[in-house]
């Protein structure tokens, strides 16, 4: 799925104008793809990259009960299924504080492909 949507955003920043002026300009294909075209194709799938930490740690808890495994996925549906609350928000502080990695990392990628977004921090 993931590289599906890398291909749809790779082919949209492709048809747009300012790929055709480097082209106009007389650059290599390959400044044009990895410098140009890849660094903006890349901004909607690091947002996917950054969401997808949530859905990760819910199939964590199914795939864990499903075949047995041990891991947090398991501990956690042994402690809803005990009530055991300590246990379960310890668990829900974590997923949140996974969640809340994953969308800081995901704007430090976002710094790291986009230089516009690291000039709008600066003061003017």
């Amino acid at each position: 799925g993931m590289s599906r949507f890398m291909r749809s955003s790779m082919l949209e920043v492709l048809r747009q104008d300012f790929i055709l002026t480097a082209k106009a300009k007389g650059l290599p294909a390959r400044v044009i793809i990895f410098r140009h075209a890849l660094r903006n194709a890349l901004l909607p799938v690091i947002t996917l990259l950054g969401l997808s930490v949530p859905g990760l740690i819910g199939g964590s808890v199914i795939i864990e009960t499903i075949f047995a495994l041990p891991g947090l996925g398991q501990l956690f549906y042994t402690a809803v299924m005990a009530r055991d609350y300590p246990l379960i928000m310890g668990n829900l502080v974590l997923g949140a504080v996974l969640t809340l990695l994953g969308n800081v990392l995901a704007d430090i990628g976002y710094g790291l492909a986009d230089p516009r977004i690291r000039a709008q921090g600066k003061s003017r």
